[in-house]
């Protein structure tokens, strides 16, 4: 059998990784190219180029010469108002992304050598950071659906098993194939429920206007056409879901999915963190052809990312619930 050639990548390894970054110098000067590509422009002004350097309680501080505003390398990024040295995060970073089946934050507290609340917390930033990067680019062209969920049925308690279940989360399945018939992207999105009006919304925020779109026949998912989008359905039945080779890989990445959560997570809430794992498993996957750019595509995600303390991602996620 041939070997592939997308598992057998070599990556960014961590020697490589401690050569680029391994001083807080290095990762502030790379920190402040991702974020000012074309110099320092103030947040407040919007003036770029003049300003000065000032130091204030061991910190380096950017001041504008037009109105004086002082800001900080990290202020107005995901690494906003962090007490955590660059280092660390940029080590973070590095081994979220490079783990094939994610990273737990356990994991992430032993090898950044942090608390385990501050592992988790820095964990679900970057996650939130890969996952609202993802949901910028639509997928298109011929894409397969599937209905899928996360979760089950409480053991604790008489539930309802199935898709009536309280504790099954419901997302969208989506993997656009290319011109040689093999996986390019995906997309795996929590939608309220699947009935047409959440199919539609879906479609809109996910899809591109022309899009072919093939599923297994579930009927929500005709609301596409009112996206502007073509579909067309193969039912499925009584057979496997490795039975209908037009459905496959749809159902390797779901495969995939399953065995990266058994593989790294020990359980977490569904329903209010959903959208953060189901995202940066699905960046990973769109990312999955260059392992050595995936590092420096990331931190520049992080760098050019909003703030997000963690009062936000906690109210989100009540939210979404």
């Amino acid at each position: 059998m041939a070997m592939n050639q997308i598992q057998f990548q070599h990556g960014m390894s961590l020697v490589e990784f401690q050569d680029l970054y391994g001083s807080e110098a290095q990762c502030a000067a790379a920190l402040e190219r991702w974020r000012w590509p074309a110099g320092f422009i103030c947040p407040r002004c919007g003036q770029g180029s003049a300003y000065c350097r000032v130091q204030q309680g061991g910190r380096e501080l950017f001041q504008c010469a037009g109105c004086r505003r002082q800001t900080s390398l990290t202020a107005g990024t995901l690494m906003d108002s962090t007490k955590l040295s660059l280092r660390i995060w940029f080590l973070a970073i590095y081994l979220i992304s490079q783990a094939k089946t994610g990273v737990s934050a356990l994991s992430l507290k032993r090898q950044v050598g942090v608390s385990y609340r501050t592992a988790w917390l820095l964990h679900q930033k970057v996650m939130q950071a890969m996952a609202d990067s993802d949901a910028r680019h639509p997928l298109s062209g011929h894409v397969l659906v599937d209905d899928a969920y996360l979760g089950g049925e409480r053991t604790q308690t008489p539930g309802t098993a199935g898709r009536g279940s309280p504790n099954k989360v419901p997302f969208v399945a989506a993997v656009a194939i290319d011109d040689h018939g093999h996986a390019r992207y995906a997309k795996m999105t929590q939608v309220p429920g699947f009935t047409t009006q959440a199919i539609v919304a879906w479609a809109q925020a996910n899809l591109r206007r022309g899009t072919d779109v093939v599923s297994d026949g579930l009927a929500c998912f005709a609301g596409v056409i009112q996206a502007g989008c073509a579909h067309s359905y193969i039912v499925v039945g009584q057979r496997k879901p490795d039975e209908v080779a037009a459905l496959k890989w749809v159902n390797v990445i779901l495969g995939n999915l399953k065995t990266a959560f058994a593989a790294s997570y020990k359980g977490f809430k569904y329903r209010k963190y959903a959208r953060n794992y189901l995202g940066a498993f699905s960046y990973r996957i769109n990312h999955r052809f260059d392992l050595h750019a995936l590092v420096g595509s990331l931190l520049r995600a992080a760098a050019t990312a909003c703030p997000c303390p963690e009062w936000m991602i906690r109210g989100l996620a009540e939210v979404r619930d």
